[in-house]
């Protein structure tokens, strides 16, 4: 058999690969992440106890009790916009990562960013219409705020998954 040598190119590389970090990847990656903080930044510091419009103070992140609001109070503000601002950072990160300058625009990683949205979409409903709409529908993180926009949620996700799944060639 004979050997490759570093000038020949071997039959099983990719020919699609290219760069693993580009700016379009890293802008993605910052709005994923940011998009991810936003929400349990106003989740865990900001957002009141029992919900939007009760007018109880938001929990106090050292004792864990009602308290006043020690996050940012335009944050507070915007009560279910937070939501939209976190869940919209998020999915503009993965459509911009479904460019073929970007790892998961290209190759194998089509496959897995348009598998993994399909999924976390899938469970994300599942979960909303299993637990969620359950006696305990209130012990469930950002689930218990969102109430049916959870659909909206799983569905945008699998969006998301429909432009990874132009990408596959």
């Amino acid at each position: 058999m004979p050997s490759l040598k570093r000038s020949e190119k071997s039959p099983f590389a990719d020919p699609s690969s290219g760069p693993l970090f580009s700016v379009r990847f890293l802008i993605s990656l910052v709005l994923v992440l940011g998009g991810i903080a936003w929400i349990a930044y106003y989740y865990i510091g900001v957002r009141p106890v029992a919900g939007f419009n009760d007018g109880k103070p938001a929990l106090d992140p050292k004792s864990f009790e009602p308290g006043k609001i020690t996050g940012w109070h335009w944050m507070g503000d915007l009560q279910g916009w937070n939501y939209l601002i976190g869940f919209g950072a998020i999915m503009i990160g993965l459509v911009l990562a479904a460019h073929p300058s970007t790892p998961l625009g290209r190759g194998r990683g089509v496959v897995v960013g348009m598998l993994g949205c399909f999924l976390i979409g899938l469970l994300w409903i599942c979960t909303y219409y299993v637990v969620g709409t359950g006696d305990n529908a209130q012990d469930i993180a950002i689930f218990n705020d969102l109430e049916q926009k959870n659909l909206f949620v799983g569905i945008a996700f699998m969006a998301v998954g429909f432009t990874f799944a132009t990408k596959w060639e």
